[in-house]
């Protein structure tokens, strides 16, 4: 079992995991609601792709393997741009990431208002993509792979193995070691699915209400409340403690 209490690096941690997710889950709902894909769900467009190619249609296979592949190639971009920024400026690397991304969103939240209107979904699922797949893999280097925001999968299976090992401790007539559940895991883990729930509803509701605007909406909150966080990480030259999948 571990410690209770947190340190201050832990619990900027969480609250790093938590606002992105709420950013992730505001731009996957939008854009699911705006285009009717959702672009950070890798499993799910991968098994889209394998049902197209079983059932012969391969126009949505065609669009399922360019929203992968989009995803794949903001991870790549995004890794470029946090290997030469750490090359000239190793304790702002991530923070400029994060930036490109805010830009990204600004950028997304334009070409939705000036597209041609038969444009606007395609373009908005590719952009979204790729902007998921950048943020993805920011997370994922600044947490040396243990940090991700843009899917709740593992997170969910974590709280269910985690929410079973406090049973079995209960159930259990000794204390054999087998059952360690990890409460810190539980209370990152629930509070960041929230999030990413919150910010779906918060993402759909936003955008009936203000349009275009919200990708600009959402690029400023990544200013305001990611970046300092990442900057602070950076600059103490540490992994993060948390523990998210």
């Amino acid at each position: 079992m571990h410690a209770k209490g947190l340190t201050k690096e832990e619990s900027a941690d969480r609250r790093l995991a938590w606002s992105l997710a709420a950013i992730a889950g505001a731009v996957n709902a939008a854009g699911f609601y705006v285009a009717g894909r959702y672009t950070s769900h890798m499993t799910g467009t991968v098994s889209l792709l394998a049902d197209a190619l079983a059932l012969g249609d391969f126009g949505d296979a065609l669009v399922a393997a360019v929203v992968i592949a989009t995803f794949v190639a903001g991870a790549a971009v995004s890794t470029l741009l946090i290997n030469r920024a750490e090359r000239r400026l190793p304790n702002g690397a991530y923070a400029f990431s994060l930036l490109a991304e805010a830009a990204l969103l600004f950028i997304g939240g334009l070409v939705e208002a000036l597209a041609p209107e038969a444009m606007r979904a395609p373009l908005l699922i590719l952009g979204l993509s790729f902007t998921m797949g950048l943020q993805n893999a920011i997370v994922t280097r600044v947490s040396n792979a243990r940090i991700r925001t843009t899917h709740v999968t593992g997170m969910v299976t974590d709280i269910g193995i985690e929410l079973g090992q406090l049973l079995d401790r209960r159930l259990s007539p000794r204390d054999d070691g087998i059952a360690d559940a990890d409460r810190r895991k539980l209370a990152l883990h629930i509070p960041t699915v929230c999030g990413f729930l919150l910010g779906g509803i918060v993402g759909v509701v936003g955008y009936r209400l203000v349009g275009t605007l919200l990708l600009p909406i959402a690029g400023c909150m990544l200013i305001a409340i990611a970046v300092p966080a990442i900057a602070r990480r950076t600059m103490a030259g540490r992994l993060p403690a948390a523990t998210v999948k």
